[in-house]
């Protein structure tokens, strides 16, 4: 039905019918996909083998279901006439006071959204039983959409805030938004409190009530004075004396306070299920917040403003709190891919932790980090072109500026839009071409901003003066070039001059997005003018195509681009113009805000699938329940990351020195000897380290030391022995050892430790981009080079290489460990508890798999080896028939191996004499192992994806356990002795 789009009052409401129909459509198709999603996850019970989608299926999914939804909103366009069209600005207060067209019009807007939703909510009603189906987002921001004014004790008058968030979240049909933040006012009294809840409750909005001195320290303060600048490139404010430090610190706190009461109020108001959208960097504190109240919420986080490099970050002294703190997010979204790079380089380089192409990884948990660039609502300002009072508008500046082209600036009068470096390069460009003076007219429009702080103030003067400098050299009595207003316009004013302008100079010198680039270009589909976009601000990576792009520092070059986009043709305007154009009306607000919570759900649902790999925690409880109850128990322990104290702390990337000379935890005395002093228990300590350093660090100890992978092995009351396969090559440690030295010189903190068997380069400690490529280089060499075609395993760590004899891994060698280990203490029953604890490689992880019950039957026989001090065996002792594993230690000794040369660093111990190894000794017919799989406790530490059934946090989960079970086992060994 033909609509008049300017009669108001003649709006034809679809009816109920109408309605219900429509969204029972829009149900369908989601329930349709939510079906499609339920049949794709796996039940690992089950061993269904269903094809779970990739996240690039799932989100091309939802990108199809939201342009259908789009479809059937596109057919309410003509169905609901809007008196005020017109669109709000991202860019702040650039409303004039008295004029109410534009609050009137969110108002309204909010109403029918309000109205929407009621009317939708109502078909999930049955015989009076409400069926709610939509998701609710609890939308967190610093400050409401709304203001606040108070009219008596108990009565409050709100006006709706114009903001670009507000523009993009409008548009969300299918969400449940509720807003939570502060309404701008301190309300210091219970009645004015429970007032204004109730006020802002009709529009769907949730307060936080901050006090004056929290609002002065945390918004004033932390936020404006620290947190902006830095996050623009402008530094840290200058501490010229120690109340300023004291200061600085005392506003983060204030920080930290002020979010976590956002918290509470979110914490009150949530509900199984919600969606919590942190917004911009006043929260950066809060997801963390959140989870501490609830983990399984859900909960993202965007930054509105640039996201700095770290090498400015690392300024910042609370810097580890808040990306800690941001990371507790499972989304975290910027608006440029540069941003987000930047944010992930931070959490690398500041914390340590693994960058990937998904996000940073912490722990095994993944915070998604990706660009999501806003929009606007393109339709808006179409709209608002055609109505009488902006053609007006139109019309008069037409007239006014008549035989002059238009070039127009939009900006709040702040440091960061670049005014002053604009309005000189105008003055170079009427320098240049004089024949200009009068063809030519820049409109300025400075929004005054922050007008109480010194610096502000003196950009105002400066600005001023440049202006009135240039008007009183290139002006006449009749005409000025540069018009300059220190005010905003109303929205339909603004329209009209986009519409009329030739030229738009945007010169920021940073800036997050920057809209007035995206309300131009929406403003120009009939005059196709020129847009001139400054490369620091976040609009350039999405309009880069269709802008002239420039550097605003560099006067000369925007003074050439306002030449070349004055003289431009017709037909590059054209196509310039439809690049741009295309983008704006294609990426939206509304999509902007759909497609992050649509990621974020997503990524939950990812996340979801993670974890269903990770290994479950450690039942302590019934692991100790089980070692009390057999009687021939084996430890094996690992000892880096699982024995020693933790090194890396929350606040840094951890001690280099205290790394290098691994040390024992100091709480693990007492635990260590009395489970080493247990008869029926047997302790080894399995690692990848030097014999020195396990002598150094368990020589005390009754109990069994493997070191090298299992390579070396001694009782602590005997002497090293050599478990190496027979005729094992290490002729290539030598060349091996002098690459590794060549790059451990050229990668500043990289070390290298050289040992008998293996030789490990770490970097952990250097710069993390450079390390890689070290790493990288190395490897290439070492393939083409010392090791092309020696038998070698090459191991990639996170931040380390090792390159070992090949099936040199701890679950090979533990067969021929055990070997020694039965016949030195002449057991006749077999082990029936096992419990292998570690931070192994993953390619050392066969030791896990090595023990576990379900395996195919057979045996493997087991060579045993000879004393490094040449005391021979008797030749009638046997190996044990030890269950075959899946480690591959069977295999490892079948491979083409080389004969050993001379006894020497090569082959041995330094402090080995005589004979290597002797010949195999028999066998005989029993097992050592009698391992039923609810007496097996393989336990990895602080690896998330590791073949181990279960999993402890740190070293010191793993001293809490062992001191633990010591206790036990000493409590069970008294009890035995009284009753004997």
């Amino acid at each position: 039905m033909p609509v008049n789009k300017y009669n108001g009052n003649s709006t034809h409401i679809p009816s109920r019918v109408e309605r219900l129909l429509r969204e029972s459509q829009l149900r369908e198709q989601r329930k349709a996909s939510r079906a499609s999603h339920s049949n794709e996850v796996i039940d690992n019970h089950r061993g269904n083998s269903t094809h779970i989608p990739s996240r690039v299926e799932r989100l091309l999914r939802e990108s199809q279901l939201r342009e259908q939804r789009k479809a059937s909103r596109a057919s309410h366009s003509n169905e609901v006439i809007d008196n005020h069209r017109g669109a709000v600005s991202e860019n702040g207060p650039r409303f004039r006071e008295g004029d109410n067209s534009e609050v009137a019009f969110v108002e309204q807007d909010l109403e029918q959204a309000a109205a929407a939703r009621a009317l939708v909510e109502g078909c999930g009603r049955q015989d009076g039983i409400r069926r709610p189906f939509r998701q609710r987002l609890l939308v967190v921001a610093n400050r409401l959409p709304v203001s606040a004014v108070r009219r008596g004790q108990d009565s409050w008058s709100l006006e709706i805030s114009a903001g670009g968030l507000v523009n993009a979240l409008l548009g969300v049909k299918d969400f449940e938004a509720r807003w939570i933040g502060w309404a701008g006012v301190n309300v210091p009294d219970e009645i004015g409190r429970k007032a204004l809840t109730k006020a802002l409750a009709e529009k769907r909005c949730i307060p936080v009530f901050l006090d004056e001195e929290i609002v002065h320290q945390y918004y004033n303060g932390y936020c404006n004075n620290i947190l902006w600048p830095l996050f623009h490139y402008l530094g840290l404010p200058q501490e010229d004396r120690l109340a300023t430090t004291r200061s600085f610190q005392s506003q983060f706190e204030a920080y930290k306070r002020a979010n976590q009461m956002f918290a509470d109020v979110v914490n009150t108001h949530y509900e199984d299920g919600d969606v919590v959208w942190c917004h911009d960097y006043h929260l950066m504190y809060l997801p963390e917040c959140l989870k501490k109240y609830n983990t399984k919420m859900k909960v993202g986080w965007f930054l509105h403003t640039p996201f700095p490099s770290s090498e400015i970050l690392r300024t910042l002294p609370s810097r580890s709190e808040l990306l800690r703190s941001v990371l507790a997010a499972d989304l975290v979204g910027f608006h440029t891919y540069d941003y987000a790079r930047h944010f992930v380089s931070a959490c690398t380089r500041i914390l340590g932790l693994e960058g990937t192409p998904e996000g940073v990884e912490d722990q095994g948990k993944l915070t998604r980090v990706a660009a999501f660039p806003i929009g606007i609502d393109s339709e808006r300002f179409k709209r608002a072109l055609e109505l009488p009072l902006v053609q007006e508008h139109i019309k008069d500046l037409k007239e006014r500026f008549s035989g002059r082209k238009v070039m127009l600036g939009v900006d709040r009068l702040d440091m960061i839009k670049g005014i002053p470096q604009k309005i000189l390069a105008f003055e170079k460009f009427l320098e240049e071409n004089p024949n200009w003076c009068d063809k030519v007219v820049l409109l300025q429009i400075a929004v005054p901003t922050r007008t109480d702080v010194p610096e502000y103030q003196k950009l105002t003067s400066q600005v001023h003066e440049i202006v009135g400098r240039i008007n009183g050299r290139f002006g006449t009595l009749t005409a000025v070039p540069i018009h300059h207003l220190d005010r905003s316009l109303d929205f339909h004013a603004l329209c009209a001059l986009y519409a009329v302008t030739d030229v738009a100079l945007v010169t920021s010198l940073r800036d997050g997005m920057n809209l007035v680039s995206y309300e131009f270009v929406a403003c120009q589909d009939v005059k196709k003018g020129v847009l001139i976009l400054s490369e620091f601000a976040g609009a350039a990576q999405s309009l880069g195509a269709g802008a002239i792009l420039v550097n605003p520092w560099n006067i000369t070059e925007v003074a050439a681009s306002i030449g070349q986009a004055l003289d431009m043709p017709a037909e590059e305007r054209e196509k310039r113009h439809r690049l741009s154009f295309d983008h704006v009306t294609k990426h939206t607000a509304q999509d902007w805000a759909e497609i992050f919570v649509s990621e974020l759900n997503d990524t939950i649902f990812e996340a979801q699938l993670r974890t269903s790999k990770v290994p479950p925690e450690l039942p302590q409880d019934d692991a100790m329940e089980r070692y009390l109850l057999c009687s021939n128990r084996l430890l094996i322990l690992g000892f880096n990351a699982t024995l020693t104290e933790p090194v890396d702390t929350p606040g840094s990337r951890g001690d280099q020195i205290k790394e290098m000379q691994l040390k024992l935890h100091p709480k693990l005395k007492e635990p260590l000897t009395a489970l080493c002093n247990d008869p029926n228990t047997t302790v080894v300590v399995l690692s990848g380290s030097s014999t020195s350093v396990l002598d150094e660090n368990f020589g005390e100890y009754d109990m069994w030391l493997a070191a090298e992978n299992g390579m070396f092995l001694r009782h602590t009351s005997g002497n090293w022995m050599t478990t190496m396969p027979e005729h094992l090559n290490l002729e290539w440690v030598d060349s091996v050892e002098q690459v590794f030295a060549y790059f451990t010189d050229r990668t500043p903190r990289s070390h290298f430790e050289a040992r008998d068997t293996l030789l490990v380069w770490n970097y952990k400690y250097a710069d993390i981009e450079f390390g890689r490529l070290q790493a990288r280089d190395m490897l290439q060499h070492l393939w083409t080079g010392p090791i092309s075609n020696a038998s070698v395993d090459v191991v990639q760590g996170s931040r380390s290489v090792e390159v070992r004899a090949v099936g040199v891994t701890k679950g090979a060698a533990i067969d021929r460990i055990l070997g020694e280990i039965v016949h030195s203490k002449s057991m006749t029953t077999p082990i029936d508890y096992v419990l292998c604890i570690g931070h192994f490689l993953g390619k050392d992880e066969d030791v896990y798999t090595f023990f576990e019950p379900e395996l195919p039957s057979g045996a493997t026989s087991i060579t045993r080896s000879k004393p490094m001090d040449g005391a021979r065996l008797p030749a009638e002792r046997s190996a044990l028939k030890l269950p075959a594993s899946r480690s591959g230690a069977k295999s490892s000794q079948s491979k083409t191996q080389r004969s050993l040369p001379a006894p020497d660093r090569k082959t041995c111990n330094s402090n080995s004499s005589g004979s290597l190894r002797r010949p195999s000794p028999e066998k005989i017919s029993w097992s050592v192992l009698d391992l039923k799989g609810e007496n097996y406790f393989s336990c990895a530490v602080g690896r998330t994806r590791s073949s181990a059934r279960y999993l402890l946090g740190s070293s010191d989960d793993v001293v809490s356990f062992l001191d633990r079970l010591a206790n036990a086992s000493s409590s069970c060994t008294l009890f035995s002795d009284l009753h004997v």
